[in-house]
């Protein structure tokens, strides 16, 4: 049989004269709009014990439940790519993803991605949302990234993601020089012009970055940002929004700031670092059935370590 998942859940008032489906994608991100409505005209998903239409209005308050069956989710592949696991048992895994490695397959990137490497890992992440992916990474940012096993682990996870249980913390080295640390609250959408990039844009969605200095450097500062939010290239844009775009960020990052009479190696560093300097440090959260509270750190890639040094090389020998 395939594997099910016990939804029961409130539409808030806010959703109040949205269709059924809008609501529900807005209650329900991990699911497609499609999905759900496959679900509800199946009867697999009722609104106060009744069946509903998707383009059906609602006032807020409903009570949605339903147990919901996965098909196969991914045609995907499976592949024998090399994964570094921090941890692993039957409900969840916890990646430390390279700079380099697309997530999930798309025009372009139909194999070599994260997904085609888990399913070869464990092949019951097919019947999965995803693959069990609750959270995503760009492709050039390294680090952590939880992956849920069982149909129940995803639930909560994604409860948890919701409820903004998980910890996820970044190291990002970004151009120019913060006076302090701060937050920013503003919402991410698409961009209005170039449907590729996202940007800050008063029909997005909410999203909430805060970041601290850890080091400054003489043109350039590493940052340690924490998530409350999840949006596509959230702390790209934010940082960007704030005119602290992140180094070597070919989207939002803008010409690369050289210090003023600067080595020729920390030039080079700069200069030869060609994707955006971000890290997912850190990841903490409750275990999914046990409860357990877990944390993991991962390790800074050898290119971001370098440019750290260059950039430290740099100005220690103009404070000398």
């Amino acid at each position: 049989m395939p594997p099910t998942e016990r939804i029961d859940c409130r539409i808030p008032p806010t959703c109040a004269g949205m269709r059924l489906d809008q609501a529900l994608a807005e209650l329900l991100p991990t699911y497609s709009r499609s999905r759900l409505q496959q679900w509800l005209k199946a009867g697999q998903l009722r609104v106060d014990g009744a069946v509903r239409r998707p383009r059906d209005p609602v006032a807020g308050g409903e009570t949605v439940s339903g147990d919901l069956e996965f098909e196969i989710e991914t045609t995907a592949l499976p592949q024998a790519i090399p994964l570094v696991v921090l941890y692993e048992d039957d409900d969840l895994l916890v990646i430390d993803k390279p700079a380099g490695l697309v997530a999930h397959p798309a025009a372009g990137n139909r194999d070599g991605t994260l997904v085609n490497a888990l399913l070869h890992r464990a092949p019951e992440l097919a019947a999965l949302p995803r693959a069990g992916l609750v959270h995503r990474l760009d492709k050039d940012t390294s680090g952590l990234l939880v992956v849920a096993r069982s149909p129940r682990a995803y639930t909560v996870l994604v409860a948890q993601m919701q409820a903004r249980a998980i910890a996820r913390e970044y190291l990002a080295v970004v151009n120019g020089v913060p006076v302090a640390g701060g937050t920013v609250d503003a919402p991410v959408g698409r961009h209005p012009v170039d449907r590729q990039r996202m940007a800050v844009t008063a029909g997005g969605k909410p999203a909430v970055t805060h970041y601290r200095v850890r080091r400054r450097f003489r043109a350039h500062a590493l940052l340690r940002v924490k998530l409350e939010t999840g949006r596509t290239h959230q702390i790209r844009v934010h940082m960007a929004h704030i005119r602290f775009p992140l180094l070597g960020d070919p989207v939002y990052g803008g010409r690369p700031r050289i210090p003023p009479n600067a080595a020729p190696a920390c030039i080079a560093a700069i200069q030869g670092f060609r994707r955006q300097a971000l890290h997912a440090e850190r990841l903490a959260f409750p275990h999914p059935i046990t409860g357990e509270g877990l944390e993991w750190r991962a390790e800074i890639p050898v290119d971001l370590a370098d440019l750290l040094t260059a950039l430290g090389e740099d100005a220690d020998h103009r404070h000398e």
